[in-house]
Formats: C-alpha cells, sequence, structure tokens
C-alpha cells in the first residue's frame, strides 16, 4: 500500500489531520496513509494519461490526483492518479473536497503500490456505483490493465505495446505506446 505510518482514527480527525500535512493521506478503515512522492516515469505517465482521456472523453472533466474520491460504501478517502466525471460531479455529504462518482480511474502502479492498487485498491473502487472503468497502468512495462464493468461483473483485460485500449462505457480508445511516448520506464 502507501507508505506512511497508520493511526487509527475517524473520518473527521482525518480531514483535520489532511489539513494540517503537507503530504496527500488517505484514509481506509480508520487508518490514515501517508502517500509516498512519485518517479520521473510515475509523473510523466499520470500527465500522459490525463491529456489522452481529456482528448478522447471530451465533454467529460477529466481530475489530476489532486482531487479525493471518497467511496461512501466502504468509508475510503484516497487519491487516484486520474479520475474522470461525465456529467455533474457529486461530492461526498461528509466531505465537500471529495467526489463520489468517477466514471473512469487510472492507477500508475510503483513498487511500493502495485499489488495494492491491483487488490484491495482495486475492490474497493469496484464498490462505486458510477465506476464503469479503472485502468492499472504499469511502471514496469507498457501494459495497461483495463478492468470494465459488464453488467453486474467486471472484466478484465492485459493490453501491451503495439495494442489499443478499449473501453465500451465511456467509449475510449488510444494507444497503448501513445501513453508510454517521451517514458523512460525505470527498473522494476
Amino acid at each position: 500500500m502507501a507508505a506512511g505510518r497508520r493511526l487509527h482514527s475517524s473520518y473527521e480527525e482525518y480531514l483535520e489531520a489532511l489539513k494540517r500535512s503537507e503530504l496527500k493521506l488517505e484514509f481506509h478503515e480508520g487508518n490514515l496513509y501517508a502517500l509516498a512522492g512519485g518517479t520521473v516515469a510515475h509523473a510523466a505517465l499520470s500527465a500522459n494519461a490525463t491529456f489522452i482521456l481529456r482528448r478522447e472523453l471530451k465533454p467529460c472533466t477529466v481530475f489530476s490526483s489532486d482531487l479525493k474520491v471518497r467511496i461512501e460504501r466502504t468509508d475510503m478517502a484516497t487519491f487516484p492518479d486520474v479520475s474522470v466525471v461525465c456529467g455533474p460531479v457529486e461530492r461526498s455529504p461528509i466531505d465537500a473536497h471529495a467526489l463520489t462518482n468517477p466514471i473512469v480511474l487510472v492507477e500508475v502502479t510503483s513498487r511500493s503500490t502495485e499489488d495494492y492498487d491491483r487488490g484491495e485498491k482495486l475492490s474497493q473502487y469496484q464498490q462505486v456505483p458510477a465506476l464503469r472503468a479503472v485502468l492499472i497502468v504499469s511502471h514496469r512495462q507498457r501494459s495497461v490493465t483495463v478492468i470494465h464493468r459488464a453488467g453486474q461483473l467486471w472484466v478484465e483485460r492485459h493490453v501491451r505495446s503495439g495494442e489499443r485500449v478499449e473501453v465500451a462505457e465511456p467509449k475510449l480508445t488510444f494507444d497503448v505506446d501513445e501513453l508510454y511516448e517521451g517514458v523512460v520506464l525505470e527498473a522494476a
């Protein structure tokens, strides 16, 4: 999971800690997690994903990792690398600075977060009623895992260099190689 120490607290205490912190803090099951700083490749991949999603999903709104997403069903607050909302933004009734209705989320993995991004965090994201797709962007190789909602089920597909990411809802298509353009991947 994210780097940092755990502290058991209420959501209100989390919000107070977040106001005082110079770091981004995530909240899950009463614990606070300080997010570690990103690498050059991580920052470049996040920026490329933001650019591509903004271009491909107009008129939807694309947000950077500065926007918090709250998963009401599981009492979790997190800062995905990229969030997309199509239509009006819905905010948490207990946190006006937290989005609750993303339709697409993007996580760029790192050594310290990959298992969490693909496991527990993905499981939490799948509890968001509006969510239709999660894109997990690898920090190790030119590869994107696309997890999308198909009725009541979630379907996972791995897309590699030379292939295209395709999501039916919202309609999204782009080349994996475009996402990694200009990015020098770091050793795993």
